[in-house]
This record gives structure tokens, sequence and C-alpha cells, in this order.
């Protein structure tokens, strides 16, 4: 994984050390983790809270703990305080809450803005029109680091959709960008990924 990473760096001339990458533990046991720790994998990604409960409290202090999922505004809290950083931030009042949540625990929460770039009616994400309103939001909220957008383009050509993300997060003075999963990292990657998302391609088929 790591070789493939710096290769997909070097065709865009990137130093590789500006990617970094989470392994999403979905469906894995702790066990898992715990190995890929061992492996060298610092940064650990769940899709939903509920999941992220029983395994972030168990990982080594220098864990690095991301919620990569929608994040449901009864679950704020809980995601307030078992993650390090948030990639499905895509309504203020997400936003909001997860401001408080952060302030009452005395934490400060790393925040993505998700974009639905493909205007899926199945999946969340704010419209990139919608886009600049809610980074303002999100900006102005103490307590959270705004550090880029994210998106999970539809299946197919993703290319053109991190193409878009990319052009979106610099008319927006933002540097981060959480796109690229097992299937696409490497283009991802190439157009400027700073966070890749990746499972199956480290822990092979969930069961």
């Amino acid at each position: 994984m790591t070789a493939r990473i710096a290769a997909a760096a070097s065709r865009a001339g990137r130093d590789p050390a500006a990617v970094t990458l989470v392994a999403v533990t979905k469906t894995r046991p702790l066990g898992d983790l715990l190995a890929a720790y061992e492996a060298g994998v610092r940064h650990f990604g769940e899709n939903r809270v509920q999941e992220a409960e029983g395994k972030f409290p168990q990982l080594p202090g220098d864990a690095v703990k991301h919620l990569v999922g929608p994040i449901q505004s009864n679950k704020t809290n809980k995601a307030a305080r078992l993650a390090d950083v948030l990639h499905a931030v895509d309504t203020a009042e997400i936003a909001r809450r997860l401001a408080r949540a952060a302030a009452e625990s005395g934490r400060r929460l790393s925040v993505y803005v998700e974009v639905n770039t493909g205007g899926e009616e199945t999946k969340a994400g704010v419209s990139p029109a919608g886009a600049p309103a809610l980074v303002e939001t999100v900006r102005a909220l103490p307590r959270l680091d705004l550090l880029g957008l994210m998106a999970i383009p539809p299946p197919g050509d993703t290319r053109p959709h991190f193409v878009a993300l990319r052009g979106l997060a610099a008319s927006l003075g933002l540097p981060g960008l959480s796109m690229g999963m097992s299937d696409d990292f490497e283009a991802a990657i190439e157009e400027g990924a700073t966070v890749v998302r990746v499972g199956t391609a480290i822990f092979g088929s969930r069961s």
C-alpha cells in the first residue's frame, strides 16, 4: 500500500508524505486494527459511531481516529467524544452540534465538509453550489478546525469528480482533500488528495 501511494504521488510530482492513509475498518474486529497499528498504520476510520464506540477507545493513544460516514444529529455528542477527525459534515446544524459537543468535552475537532459532487439523491453531502456557505459557517465555529473538502463520487469514472473537488477547494482556500477509496485512491492522489480512505485494499474483501 505504501508503495502504491508513493508511485501515485510520484506520477503527480507530489511528496508521498503529503498523503495520509486512513485505514477504514468497517466490520473489522479490533484485532485487525491492532495488527495494522503494529504494522505502522496510525490513522483509523469508521463509518458508524456505534461501531467506533467499541473500537476507538481500545486503540493506542497516538492513533488518530476518523469518522468517515454521515453523522446523525442524535450522535453528534458521541462523535465529538470518540473521533479526532470527522469527514462528513454536510449541514450547518451538524456543524453547530459538533462545535457545542466539542466545547462541552473540552476538545477541538478537525472536520471536512462533504460535497455531493454527483448530485446523487441517495448520498449525503452539500451541493457544490451550497458548499461556500457551509464552509463559511464551519469556519466561524469555535472548536472546529476546517481542513478541507471530502467527497464520495458515484461509481465509474471518478477522476472528473476529484478534479472538480480540487477546484472547489482551491476556490475556497482549503488545502485538504479527503477523496479516494480502495478502487480509485491512486487516481485521487494524482488529482491532489491529501487523505485517502482505504479499507478493502488493506484488509481484503469484507465477509
